[in-house]
């Protein structure tokens, strides 16, 4: 039987969880109150054990390998939703309970400005995840990124390629939403127009209305893209390229695309979502053409050092949503996704060879975004 690693960080998450659960209910039994009642004692045990099976069951439901397979009802998304921030906020609660019973050690005067600190740091996550929920996760922007690239044609000197990236149409994105997106991206103007993938969550997500909006994109070259994990969970990858070509938008599977701008030639092309533990990009060099500013179209960022290896000047990349919740310590972003890759978001150089990793717009799994605000990605190319 084969390991499916890349299930490795979910269920290490799964059992960070539920072991934190078995921590709140210990430290909710050693209060005075439940020590004298115990009616109380038996509702904290059943209410462990309930937010145990949630977690369970909200886990199980986020597996990706279940996404496409799984019933797409709204009761799902939101047991999904419901458990993974119950998680994220019930850790939080339990990473600040030694300082909770550190306070009783401190003098009165000192006790009470500590209690304060204590009660702040303990809705903290709570009020993060609110803000991530109901604020941050529907602040689109427009985040421009110049890449300095050495020996760039004065032609494609300052080309501007917008970029849409993990939109995940759903419960939690709405086609208006989608439409507010693409209104963003057309006022930078663009010279050409990028989809780099997980244009829907499930297969029960609205996959024609998406692309039918993502047909809007204007830009003076077209619109070109590639396939994420999410299109082959919901086995949407043949009808998207399909609507897509109908309606002016070429997805790259394994094929690259040739513009010509003055006397410079673009040569874009495009892969499919490369699995985790398979040699990456595999016939990918081929296309690849002489005397052309290469850019590589991957929906995941860590095929960049292949990319840089096969000589591909710029990779254009999603996947990770910026970590989607996350926080950056010192310069260093820490989340979840770093599990995954070390390239999470932003630039990045390898000697010649560039790539840019955008958060994207959408969420998964949970819907907020706590340190890594969605995004609509204005690519500049700069010669140095």
């Amino acid at each position: 039987m084969r390991v499916r690693w890349h299930y490795v960080p979910e269920l290490v998450t799964l059992l960070i969880a539920v072991y934190v659960q078995f921590k709140l209910a210990e430290w909710l039994l050693a209060t005075h109150r439940a020590q004298r009642s115990e009616r109380l004692r038996h509702a904290i045990r059943v209410a462990a054990l309930i937010s145990c099976v949630w977690l369970f069951f909200g886990f199980a439901f986020d597996i990706p390998a279940h996404a496409g397979r799984l019933p797409h009802w709204t009761w799902i998304t939101f047991l999904r939703a419901g458990s993974m921030l119950w998680a994220i906020c019930s850790t939080g609660a339990v990473l600040v309970y030694p300082l909770w019973k550190g306070v009783e050690r401190f003098n009165p005067e000192r006790r009470r400005a500590l209690v304060v600190l204590r009660n702040a740091l303990a809705v903290a996550p709570i009020a993060a995840a609110g803000y991530g929920t109901f604020i941050e996760r529907n602040r689109f922007r427009v985040v421009e990124a110049g890449v300095p690239m050495p020996g760039l044609p004065k032609d494609l000197d300052g080309l501007r390629l917008v970029q849409l990236t993990d939109i995940h149409l759903s419960a939690f994105l709405s086609v208006k939403d989608l439409e507010r997106i693409v209104g963003m991206a057309n006022e930078t103007r663009p010279h050409i127009a990028l989809v780099t993938g997980d244009i829907v969550t499930g297969a029960d997500d609205p996959l024609e209305a998406g692309i039918r909006r993502l047909a809007r994109l204007r830009s003076d070259a077209g619109t070109l893209g590639c396939m994420g994990n999410h299109e082959i969970y919901a086995k949407a990858m043949r009808p998207a390229t399909e609507l897509g070509a109908r309606l002016g938008i070429r997805f790259l599977r394994g094929a690259s695309h040739q513009l010509r701008f003055g006397a410079a030639v673009l040569n874009l092309g495009g892969v499919d979502h490369q699995q985790f533990g398979k040699p990456y990009l595999t016939g990918s060099a081929k296309l690849i053409a002489p005397d052309a500013t290469n850019i590589l179209l991957s929906h995941n960022p860590d095929v960049f050092p292949v990319a840089a290896r096969q000589g591909w000047h710029l990779t254009v990349s999603g996947h990770t949503h910026g970590g989607q919740i996350g926080a950056e310590i010192l310069g260093e972003n820490f989340s979840v996704a770093r599990l995954y890759t070390p390239y999470v978001y932003g630039l990045y150089r390898m000697e010649k060879s560039a790539i840019y990793v955008s958060r994207g717009v959408g969420t998964v799994g949970v819907p907020t975004r706590v340190g890594a605000p969605p995004e609509v990605s204005l690519i500049r190319l700069c010669a140095i």
